[in-house]
């Protein structure tokens, strides 16, 4: 298969399930196949896998991770700075695995395939070809 299209392949898988997953903490997911269905329940998860963290801290650091899961979803939609994108979206999804693991036990890491989605974008950040990107078009 061409680089190319697996490159956008991941792009559109990783940037699909930020986008997923922060439409299920606003309630935008049916009850039935919700995670947490609302953003007080994400809250109380982000507390859960964080314990270490100061309570006051919490709505902070889901807002904080929800804007990054909406921009680097919308970064790797249009493919601009495919690679940085793809990096920080890396280590972004290597510290909440790390957060299940460390609080929950390493099963809900694996069944959520969290390390499997942050090796992707890290494997994502070294593929330099340029395909429907938007920076392609551009030349930054």
């Amino acid at each position: 298969m061409n680089s190319k299209i697996i490159k956008l392949f991941l792009r559109l898988a990783l940037s699909t399930a930020f986008l997923s997953a922060v439409a299920d903490r606003f309630g935008m997911w049916s009850k039935d196949v919700s995670v947490w269905g609302n953003w007080d329940s994400f809250l109380e998860y982000t507390q859960y896998i964080n314990p270490w963290l100061p309570e006051a801290l919490i709505p902070t650091i889901g807002i904080l991770a929800t804007g990054a899961e909406i921009i680097f979803a919308i970064l790797l939609i249009i493919g601009f700075k495919t690679e940085q994108t793809a990096k920080w979206s890396g280590f972004l999804l290597l510290i909440f695995a790390l957060s299940m693991t460390f609080s929950s036990g390493i099963k809900g890491a694996f069944d959520y395939s969290v390390y499997t989605a942050s090796a992707a974008a890290f494997a994502l950040s070294l593929m330099k070809e340029k395909f429907l990107e938007l920076d392609n078009l551009i030349r930054v």
